[in-house]
């Protein structure tokens, strides 16, 4: 069972998540701590439901070193309501409705954020159901658009397409015209592909994701691979490539090491880039947050992106929500929600 520590403070207190340590389930606390204050460019919110992501279970195990100043909570994106706006905010009312990417702190009553990172809540998407998009959805636009350049048309690879980043992706790509290909555990989830978008799908327990990419595309290969998977998938992801073709690596469920072939990556004049959300400073954060309002919301408005949401906890169940998030039928995004929004 978790416990719930108290610490005295002038200021309203609010609970959060906080772990105490490097570890298990054992170091996930409930805390009860000051709500935090606004500076000049901040927004406080009033959270309504938080989104759990990968990073929090890798921040709880200790192999994530957390960036200068980030709160030393867990959770990268919330929504809820404006509370209070710092010095210097002037486009944010009390109230409003929003969804907002962040470096940390998400498991609480409250987060404060940079405004440029706040986002309103697309129309059609309740808001719980926003808490599972900021991360996801920055995530998948800054690498596949702004960084790989995705274009109409080309190939597209996306490791682990049932994921939130992975499910988010599919539909994303066949929204801008690309031509979605994707890898599952399960016949029921390579299924689950070809319903986000994929033109095709393939189930890495059974098959060679690299032989069928090349039935798939006519021997060509893929234009982009988006992969989770890191260290076990390099060698193979460097062979399913097409000519001039890029890899995003944003994930190590596989490990940090592995064995690139250079001689086979240059020979197909490609390249191989890894990239992080989280530390990125607040200025790109924030011209990312601005191109998934104006480019992507209309997209998931439209309905051509829905919103999955696996299953919601309560925020005193953060641990059921976590051990959740790693059980292996997941589909979609975890939520954690406040006591006001249950």
């Amino acid at each position: 069972m978790m416990t719930i520590e108290m610490q005295k403070t002038t200021r309203p207190t609010m609970r959060a998540i906080a772990y105490t340590g490097a570890g298990g389930r054992e170091v996930v606390s409930v805390v009860e701590e000051p709500i935090p204050t606004p500076g000049p460019g901040e927004v406080l919110i009033r959270v309504a439901a938080a989104g759990i992501n990968r990073a929090d279970l890798v921040q709880r195990a200790g192999n994530y070193p957390m960036p200068p100043g980030a709160p030393e909570g867990p959770g990268l994106e919330v929504s809820g309501t404006i509370e209070e706006t710092g010095a210097g905010v002037d486009d944010w009312e009390f109230g409003t409705s929003v969804c907002a990417l962040l470096i940390g702190g998400g498991y609480a009553e409250y987060v404060v954020v940079p405004a440029g990172q706040i986002v309103t809540v697309p129309d059609g998407v309740s808001l719980t159901d926003a808490a599972g998009l900021p991360e996801v959805a920055a995530t998948c636009w800054s690498n596949l658009v702004m960084q790989a350049g995705v274009k109409s048309g080309e190939w597209v690879l996306v490791h682990g397409g049932t994921g939130g980043v992975g499910s988010f992706a599919l539909q994303l790509l066949a929204a801008l015209g690309a031509r979605p290909l994707a890898t599952a555990g399960s016949a029921e989830k390579v299924e689950l592909c070809l319903e986000m978008g994929a033109e095709a799908a393939f189930n890495h327990r059974e098959e060679d994701f690299v032989e069928r990419v090349k039935d798939v595309t006519g021997g060509r290969g893929v234009d982009v691979i988006l992969d989770v998977v890191g260290a076990k998938y390099l060698e193979k992801n460097v062979e399913a490539l097409a000519r001039g073709g890029r890899m995003v690596v944003i994930g190590l469920q596989s490990g940090a090491a592995g064995t690139l072939p250079l001689n086979r990556l240059m020979g197909k004049n490609g390249w191989v880039t890894g990239t992080l959300l989280r530390p990125r400073p607040v200025e790109e954060k924030s011209e990312i947050m601005r191109q998934v309002q104006e480019i992507v919301w209309p997209l998931v408005s439209a309905g051509k992106i829905r919103t999955t949401t696996d299953s919601t906890f309560s925020l005193d169940r953060a641990l059921e929500a976590q051990d959740r998030f790693e059980e292996a039928d997941r589909t979609g995004k975890i939520l954690l929600v406040t006591n006001d929004h249950e």
